[in-house]
């Protein structure tokens, strides 16, 4: 689902004859230093991924607009994008795992669209470009995020799902007395993906990469993995798909019920435990051998498209928290559209908590995406008061979720100020936690994705 919090862009169109001229700004000049770059009339142009430039979010969203444009171009004419002001402002706080990345590069590519000519923008073809567009910032973004940023509306939860096709379905939330709201809490733990990714995130990418394939081996699978729409070729999906195909006889394993894939989740789930038995992780070497592969092959096969860092690969912890999320997902999509069936909005409520909970459990311990402060967090909350607490977004800092009760807000925010905030910056004393350091705590109900809004002439 989408938050409140928002970016938003103003565009202006700048006429050019020659190549297109761009002026970026953002209202906090101070952090965000004005931009002015030029697209030649092909639009085709370069993203220097190693450079820390928050510019390069707003470049990359128009990239993927431009090749979008191109591509779907009907006259002979030569391409000639447009020019643009642009001035860039939002409360989704950068790098505190609230999806700003995504956000940011859906709206420039939005606005992109929408100032060369696009009347109607297709969501679904939004999502996907902006996907692929914020890999040109050096992360391997799997898609969810975006889709959040585009699909979400108000009062809504999203059940999202990327195979065969991007589909988005907007789930209810249960009405409760009181009213169920969302709690962000920011720990002011960077979650630099830029910085970090070799040893975090575009790790765990690899990871979960190798431990599709390195399955594919153990089970005796015919052919080769096949290859899908991640950021490396294949993932596990494509194992789940092809081992459902081969071993169960299942012609199309991604067409069943959600019951029947909760199934098949649960049956990977035994396998994963049964077959890849390495707590410690894998070794290159370790690697090389169940793939029939020399282990300097393994860098060059899965180590070389994005940095990381490793001595040892945990395949069996990556593949387990896959597929157990994926068999959270579908029980909390199940609990939701079966709320009629309970007899009250706060059991509903407990047990989409007990899942909440349960995936940050796995957070910690399985994918180690957490940290210390993340942690506190949760722990702080669930004992004032929250039926669910976990980090969001990416990981490694930034922010926690909260499913509170409307009534236990004010507890938990004491919780925190107390046994977190004070703790770390005693300045914080009786501050407004919503406003102190623009905003340590959001309270939130599930708010609107995209939206486009011309000022009228």
């Amino acid at each position: 689902m989408a938050i409140t919090a928002d970016v938003i862009i103003a565009v202006a169109i700048a006429p050019s004859n020659g190549p297109a001229k761009f002026r970026v700004q953002n209202v906090d000049a101070e952090k965000f230093a004005a931009r002015e770059f030029e697209v030649p009339q092909n639009g085709d142009f370069d993203i220097d991924a190693t450079a820390l430039e928050w510019s390069n979010y707003f470049k990359s969203g128009l990239r993927g607009a431009l090749e979008l444009l191109k591509s779907k171009q009907k006259t002979s004419e030569p391409f000639q994008p447009a020019g643009m002001d642009i001035l860039i402002d939002g409360t989704v706080p950068p790098g505190g795992g609230l999806s700003s990345s995504a956000a940011f590069v859906c709206a420039s590519a939005l606005a992109a669209m929408r100032a060369n000519g696009v009347e109607k923008v297709d969501k679904t073809e939004l999502v996907e470009l902006a996907v692929v567009s914020e890999r040109a910032v050096g992360v391997n973004s799997g898609g969810m995020d975006q889709a959040a940023s585009v699909f979400s509306a108000r009062g809504s939860a999203l059940y999202v799902s990327f195979v065969p096709e991007l589909k988005a379905k907007l789930v209810s939330f249960p009405e409760t007395d009181p009213e169920l709201v969302f709690l962000i809490a920011q720990s002011f733990v960077v979650a630099d993906k830029h910085v970090t990714a070799p040893i975090h995130y575009n790790l765990r990418v690899v990871e979960c990469t190798i431990a599709a394939n390195v399955l594919f081996k153990i089970f005796g699978l015919k052919g080769s993995l096949p290859e899908d729409k991640s950021p490396l070729g294949n993932s596990l999906r494509s194992f789940h798909e092809a081992y459902f195909q081969q071993k169960e006889g299942v012609s199309d394993p991604s067409a069943v019920s959600v019951d029947e894939f909760q199934v098949q989740l649960t049956k990977l789930v035994q396998l994963t435990e049964d077959y890849m038995i390495q707590e410690e992780g894998y070794t290159r070497e370790e690697i090389g051998e169940l793939l029939g592969i020399d282990p300097a092959e393994i860098d060059k096969r899965f180590c070389s498209k994005f940095a990381v860092r490793a001595e040892r690969f945990k395949l069996r912890q990556r593949a387990l928290h896959v597929f157990t999320e994926a068999l959270r997902v579908g029980h909390f999509y199940r609990i939701l559209t079966d709320s009629g069936s309970k007899s009250t909005g706060k059991e509903v409520l407990e047990e989409l908590g007990s899942l909440m909970n349960t995936t940050q459990e796995s957070c910690r311990d399985i994918y180690e995406c957490s940290c210390p402060e993340l942690d506190t967090l949760c722990e702080l909350a669930r004992g004032a008061g929250s039926y669910g607490s976990r980090l969001t977004g990416a990981g490694w800092g930034g922010c926690t979720v909260h499913l509170v009760p409307k009534d236990k807000v004010e507890a938990i925010k004491d919780a925190w100020r107390v046994g977190y905030y004070a703790k770390k910056w005693p300045e914080v004393g009786d501050q407004d936690l919503e406003k102190w350091r623009g905003g340590a705590v959001v309270v939130s109900r599930p708010g609107s994705g995209s939206a486009l809004y011309q000022v009228p002439q």
